[in-house]
């Protein structure tokens, strides 16, 4: 199908005016239903590049003071950002686990997690996640209501939970240090896009 160079161009990154008309021909509105303004479009695009700066997801600034963002982050302010039925970072995992999976198919890589190899004890919980050791119990107290004491046991003494157990509190409790992981692997797969010849992060000089 055959494409003016403007339209390429919109393949791969979009003007903040784009965006907006956009959003606005398909009734993509603000929490309170209203029509996303520029300041709207502002202050997502500070969230998103704050929450995730290693997508690149916005050009830097060069030659004129207008931003323009890659597809793939205007997705993301459609799909997370302004979408309302789910938790910001609920929508947010899901939004980099469907990307990982886009990757993965099209560069025909076999899907893989193998980030929670190791069972763990409280003191190395916290350093894993982050957190206070009331905090980690809580996980774990969390994790057995759920039904799921199997991946807790005792060794020396000690309070171990399995590597399956780690993965559960990742994902259910702590889905920050989950979605640094997910971003981390979108972005080992983009890389891989990138050198398998495909247009990630550039600009063409527009700014």
């Amino acid at each position: 199908m055959w494409m003016t160079p403007e339209s390429r161009l919109d393949s791969v990154f979009l003007s903040y005016e784009k965006i907006l008309r956009r959003f606005n021909m398909w009734g993509v509105t603000t929490k309170n239903g209203k029509e996303i303004t520029h300041t709207d479009l502002r202050k997502a695009v500070n969230v998103m590049s704050k929450k995730h700066p290693t997508c690149r997801w916005r050009s830097e600034k060069i030659k004129s003071n207008n931003y323009f963002i890659l597809i793939e982050g205007f997705a993301w302010l459609q799909q997370v950002y302004f979408q309302k039925e789910k938790s910001l970072i609920d929508a947010d995992v899901d939004f980099f686990e469907d990307r990982i999976k886009q990757y993965e198919e099209l560069l025909k890589i076999e899907h893989e997690e193998n980030w929670w190899k190791e069972d763990m004890d409280i003191k190395q919980l916290c350093k894993y996640f982050d957190r206070e050791d009331v905090t980690i119990r809580k996980a774990i107290r969390k994790m057995c209501d759920s039904g799921l004491s199997k991946y807790k046991s005792y060794i020396d003494g000690k309070v171990v939970i399995s590597s399956k157990g780690v993965k559960w509190i990742c994902k259910n409790v702590f889905k920050q240090k989950y979605l640094e992981l997910l971003e981390k692997k979108k972005m080992e797969l983009t890389e891989k896009y990138i050198k398998a010849g495909y247009i990630y992060d550039h600009f063409f000089d527009r700014n």
